[in-house]
């Protein structure tokens, strides 16, 4: 393992006169140093993708194979993989493990759906004095792609950034999270044993107020993939103009526990998808809405399900709950709850904080005003809410500005079809928690939680153009 790591540009390492330090999330110990770009590295890299969009075009079948390749090295390295990102995030190493994996899965479809890309006929003879001509439609890459990945699951998302633009024919400039950017240098070093054309892809890694503002300032880059705070992704909206953009923003999942749902099963998959990476994930329960008639036997196996979780070092192959990404994103998380506690809502378990580490904590007795319920709380925090009529409910739940997946758990198909058609989210599931999500399907939110979509299929189609071409034939 190396201590130090350099930026990758038009196909090399390149060295830079500045450095951060990546922190051991467990220990808070320096983990490993890396190259800080300055605005002079951004230009490069910039300017790289420019010219190996312009001058290197790959074919579909090329992308392809670069791209199959990608994958197959993802596995053939998944355990150092792993054990990076429990390293540099935090996240418990079985977790990092299942993200090796469905990153490998990511760029598999993505290699795939380079080979599929495709326009249609466009029927324009059928128009009045337009019988000698012809036309269709053809699928052209936008040409430079700048994405901004989070902390949170620094391969893959990383993975349905890159590997969607690349399969499309697009060169890209990365800027991962500060926290965690080994995940993205390491990728960098597959992509250059698989074989890339220089300047296809590029990593700066610095600050978003350095690398991420020169990127949005750049009139070169044509699409913005960005997945962070609603905040910033406001920002981006702003100021980049009449570029495209896919948005994917916050969240606080509301997750709907139905009178006649399957109690045990409920309370075991709510448990499991509202801790994963210490709550860490944007589609994390947060919001819990039981039904008052299955209230305390839900209330009673939920706890049972969440004293079960391990909590600890991430490194610890049967650990469920490891740190959060910092120690102060902990201690803001503790003034949330000690917040929430002196209005009136009461700790029903957890709420202690070593540390980085936060144990999972369930909050009842909350006010729909209080942060731990209108806002994104991003930890391992889960809220109880009563109710007792579904209508009410969803009326309840939809008052979130935000709306990224949400889920229910009923045996009545008649209410699971009534919130599936009412809840104001980009992804509903029944009976399952709104943190299920596998890399193929359509993957964004509604209102403050984003633009666009995600899924290898679904962002080509954001990172291509249409473009029509029509033949004046002379029969």
């Amino acid at each position: 393992m190396k201590n130090e790591y350099q930026l990758y540009i038009d196909g090399e390492w390149v060295k830079t006169s500045d450095q951060l330090e990546v922190l051991n999330k467990y220990t808070q110990d320096t983990y490993v140093k890396v190259a800080k770009a300055s605005e002079k590295e951004v230009d490069l890299a910039v300017s790289a993708a420019e010219r190996a969009f312009k001058k290197d075009t790959m074919s579909p079948y090329q992308r392809y194979e670069i791209l199959k390749r990608v994958s197959e090295l993802l596995q053939e390295n998944k355990e150092e993989l792993a054990r990076n990102i429990t390293m540099e995030a935090g996240k418990p190493l079985k977790q990092a493990r299942t993200e090796v994996d469905r990153a490998a899965l990511t760029f598999e479809i993505s290699a795939e759906e380079a080979k599929r890309i495709h326009g249609e006929g466009v029927p324009v003879e059928a128009a009045p004095g337009s019988e000698n001509r012809m036309a269709f439609t053809i699928k052209v890459p936008v040409g430079v792609v700048g994405a901004i990945s989070p902390f949170n699951f620094p391969i893959n998302l990383v993975a349905h950034k890159i590997a969607p633009a690349i399969a499309a024919g697009n060169a890209v400039v990365l800027k991962p999270a500060s926290k965690t950017p080994i995940s993205s240098l390491k990728l960098a070093e597959l992509f250059h044993e698989a074989g890339l054309p220089k300047g296809f892809l590029n990593v700066v890694v610095g600050s978003g107020s350095t690398v991420g503002n020169q990127m949005m300032e750049d009139s070169r880059i044509q699409l913005y993939t960005f997945t962070g705070s609603a905040e910033v992704g406001m920002k981006l909206k702003q100021n980049t103009g009449l570029n495209k953009l896919i948005l994917e923003l916050g969240n606080n999942s509301p997750v709907i526990i139905d009178k006649e749902a399957d109690i045990a099963a409920a309370a075991k998959n709510s448990a499991a998808k509202s801790f994963a990476f210490a709550g860490q994930v944007c589609i994390s329960v947060q919001r819990l809405y039981i039904h008052e008639e299955v209230k305390e036997e839900f209330q009673n196996k939920f706890i049972e399900a969440v004293k079960k979780l391990k909590i600890g070092d991430p490194n610890d192959p049967d650990t469920d709950v490891g740190p959060m990404i910092a120690e102060d994103e902990a201690i803001r998380t503790e003034q949330w709850i000690e917040e929430a506690k002196q209005a009136g809502a009461k700790v029903v378990y957890g709420g202690q904080r070593e540390g980085a580490l936060v144990y999972p904590t369930v909050l009842s007795n909350v006010k729909p005003d209080m942060k731990v319920v209108c806002e994104e709380i991003f930890a391992p925090v889960v809220t109880l809410i009563p109710f007792t009529n579904i209508e009410d409910c969803i009326e309840e739940v939809n008052k979130s500005p935000y709306g990224l997946q949400g889920g229910i758990f009923t045996q009545n198909l008649d209410t699971a079809f009534y919130a599936a058609k009412n809840v104001q989210v980009g992804g509903f599931m029944i009976n399952d928690a709104s943190q299920y999500r596998v890399d193929l399907m359509p993957y964004g939110g509604v209102k403050d939680s984003g633009w666009g979509k995600e899924g290898p299929k679904y962002s080509i189609e954001e990172m291509t153009e249409e473009r029509l071409v029509v033949m004046n034939l002379k029969n």
